[in-house]
């Protein structure tokens, strides 16, 4: 059993589709999968799902299945030949009443709303900021442009403005039937794009929670953070959602490349405090989609998201559509233990001045100062809906957090939580029996060995969510 803490969530595409490829990977680390719905049709993410169900279940491994949603369209319409090259001070029209194939003087648009949104001055970045146009004036439905950096535009490539500012909604009518889609599989996280504010994510999880009742699911919620809307209104997200991906590429291109490394910084700093999930995304192996190794830069940056405290490390294209899938995974896996290793850990500081006013966060905080000081072999959770080992999880300790639970919604929500391994275990409503267990659990995998030192925290009575008020140290006879 692997120890490392950071995991990896890989992009399932035509690369990775196979099962028996599949079962390699998440052999070699990866921990959620991710379901890209801006491509494919429905039928395809629920045989995809049943796959990823299937053969983690063979590998033995718990994985999540986080379904990400597409979100709004801002896109150019089509071309006549597929494509146009565009030279620096050249006009160009988007049109959004344009309905026959662009060309060299303009195109159409996916999004109808941009000569509403944009002003003269106003400056747009296409195809991921590889294209700058000004926007000279807006008559009617045509949005007049100055290419300032030229480039090849091609077919429905994407659009932002610098700075922020198109009201596109974040949940589409696409974006609803998906919702429907996933919860028909359970998906465990549901990922939504380009959130601006807190009510994008409530209306998202109202739409979740219809859609998941009949299953008696209720899945967690992923905003992505990828407008410049969304940084001001950062801790009012991370409120109503159950954590967030750091989403560089449209953010880069919104904010500007070089604003983006402080910012993911401080998006994992606020997630950690705010006791939330955090995804780092975008690019972390890019090279590796037609190389066999990843460049030194690639290394420092999924090491540096690792050091920052990042739950998870995220592959796009690496995995949905690389040349190299599994290698990209078992290369990431290598850099995630290696920065791990480099970590130093001074918990005492971690928890000066922090107060915890609910006995179960008490409890799961008091573990990890025992287990830190006591140089436990691990810290043991046994818990219902997870939280104990998500408060746990959130401060940085060198100790491994089991935790053991018997549902497998849990079991699979929590493939997502650093340094937390999940395993589903049965047990028992009496509270000396299901010690027992957890320690003969802990034995049969091979996690701690006679004289071992463990901690474990449960409630009383056993079963009842956010009831964990116990912490016992234990030893291995």
């Amino acid at each position: 059993m692997t120890r490392r803490a950071t995991k990896i969530v890989a992009t399932l595409g035509p690369a990775s589709s196979d099962p028996v490829l599949l079962e390699k990977m998440i052999r070699a680390g990866v921990n959620v999968v991710r379901l890209n719905f801006s491509h494919g049709k429905a039928q395809d993410h629920i045989n995809l799902a049943a796959v990823v169900r299937e053969v983690a279940q063979r590998a033995g491994r718990e994985v999540a299945i986080m379904a990400d949603l597409q979100g709004p369209k801002i896109r150019v319409g089509k071309f006549a030949e597929g494509k146009v090259m565009l030279e620096p001070g050249e006009k160009f029209i988007l049109d959004a009443s344009r309905t026959e194939p662009g060309d060299i003087r303009g195109v159409g648009l996916d999004y109808k709303e941009l000569p509403r949104d944009v002003k003269a001055g106003d400056v747009l970045l296409l195809n991921d900021g590889l294209i700058v146009l000004t926007v000279d004036a807006v008559r009617g439905e045509e949005v007049h442009t100055t290419v300032k950096l030229g480039g090849e535009l091609s077919n429905n490539k994407g659009i932002n403005k610098q700075g922020g500012g198109l009201t596109a909604p974040a949940l589409t009518a696409k974006d609803m039937e998906d919702i429907k889609t996933a919860m028909s599989f359970q998906a465990d996280y549901v990922a939504v794009s380009f959130p601006k504010n807190a009510t994008d994510m409530e209306m998202a999880r109202q739409l979740c929670n219809v859609a998941a009742a009949p299953y008696k699911h209720k899945p967690g919620l992923i905003a992505k953070i990828e407008r410049a809307e969304a940084i001001p209104k950062l801790e009012e997200i991370l409120k109503v959602s159950d954590g967030i991906m750091v989403a560089r590429g449209d953010l880069a291109v919104e904010v500007g490349n070089a604003a983006v490394p402080a910012l993911q910084k401080r998006m994992i700093k606020m997630a950690r405090a705010a006791d939330k999930v955090v995804i780092t995304a975008t690019q972390m192996m890019e090279s590796m989609i037609l190389n066999p190794v990843p460049t030194r830069a690639e290394v420092s940056d999924v090491a540096n998201a690792v050091l920052d405290g990042t739950d998870a490390v995220m592959l796009s294209a690496e995995t949905a559509a690389g040349r190299f899938p599994l290698e990209t995974v078992e290369e990431m896996a290598k850099i995630c233990e290696e920065a791990e290793k480099a970590e130093y850990k001074e918990l005492g500081a971690d928890f000066s001045g922090k107060t915890f006013a609910r006995i179960d966060q008490s409890i799961a905080m008091g573990a990890l100062f025992t287990a830190h000081h006591l140089g436990a072999k691990a810290i043991v959770a046994l818990t219902d809906s997870g939280s104990t080992a998500l408060w746990m999880s959130r401060h940085d300790i060198h100790v491994p957090i089991y935790a053991l639970t018997p549902r497998l919604d849990t079991q699979r929500k929590m493939a997502i939580y650093r340094n937390v391994r999940p395993i589903l275990m049965d047990s028992s409503a009496d509270r000396d029996t299901a010690l027992e267990q957890a320690e003969s659990h802990l034995l049969r995998l091979d996690i701690v060995h006679s004289g071992d030192v463990y901690a474990i925290t449960c409630g009383e009575p056993m079963g009842a969510p956010g009831g964990t008020n116990m912490l016992k140290i234990c030893r291995v006879a």
